[in-house]
């Protein structure tokens, strides 16, 4: 089985992405889960927000560490 997680939370594959702890399909609104707070309206991680110049950003969740990729000049 393929597993990953998505702010936070387990989730597996099996016709598509769900999550290991409900079954349920992957949901882009779930809140983080290490602060609770769900994504802005944007996607964007709560706690980062919107950074400039940023391909992708993450907060770890409490997984792993952040981290920020920027565009290239």
């Amino acid at each position: 089985m393929v597993t990953s997680f998505s702010r936070g939370h387990k989730i597996y594959y099996e016709n598509g992405w769900k999550y290991c702890d409900n079954n349920l399909p992957l949901d882009n609104n779930r809140a983080c889960k290490k602060c609770g707070t769900p994504p802005t309206k944007e996607g964007y991680d709560y706690c980062l927000g919107y950074i400039e110049k940023a391909n992708n950003a993450c907060c770890g969740h409490g997984m792993h560490d952040g981290y920020i990729k920027y565009e290239k000049n």
